[in-house]
């Protein structure tokens, strides 16, 4: 890629991204169909790729830990009762495309979930090839006993590259906020 395309390219990154918006978009769905009680222990799937944002990428991932210990789940790193696979990006694109950790290492049955069997958001049939507009977070917990998809939660933003420190606050809360909703509330 030459200079002169590299400058517009940037220039149009930082355009897009220099608004920043003060709404956190959460959407949440879960299979209803599933005991969270009964998961204790997570693993979180590793990228197939480096990060382009490794900085990024190490907060969400601490954010996302230090709000799972808060609910009682230990974090292992093999064998956990759930699977997180994160993906996210800050810009429009496909899986990889977006500079997110998608696709994961996860290596068990290809994940799926019955849409008939869940409330709220829908997942993707499978964590690779998903669509993700800038500024989004998605997270999935797979259950690895029946290879399905149990919760998956998605938290849209616009981010402001000249204001770091607000930026970071707001995924930071963003992220509180998007976990508040996890595990959901047991079916009565």
């Amino acid at each position: 890629m030459n200079k002169t395309w590299s400058r517009i390219l940037c220039l149009l990154f930082f355009s897009v991204i220099a608004v920043a918006s003060v709404a956190q978009k959460v959407k949440v769905g879960y299979d209803k169909s599933v005991d969270f009680s009964r998961f204790k222990t997570y693993t979180v799937a590793k990228p197939s790729m480096p990060s382009a944002r490794p900085t990024l990428y190490a907060i969400v991932v601490e954010s996302i830990d230090q709000e799972l210990q808060k609910k009682g789940l230990n974090k292992v790193e093999e064998g956990g009762d759930l699977v997180l696979i994160s993906g996210g990006g800050i810009e429009y694109g496909v899986g990889s495309a977006a500079s997110t950790p998608i696709p994961s290492t996860y290596a068990g049955a290809p994940v799926s979930f019955d849409a008939t069997m869940w409330t709220g958001a829908g997942g993707t049939a499978a964590p690779t090839s998903t669509y993700v507009p800038k500024g989004t977070l998605q997270l999935q917990f797979i259950d690895p006993s029946t290879h399905k998809i149990v919760w998956n939660g998605t938290l849209s933003e616009k981010l402001d590259s000249e204001k770091k420190k607000e930026t970071m606050d707001r995924i930071s809360k963003g992220i509180t906020k998007l976990m508040e909703q996890f595990p959901p509330p047991p079916e009565k």
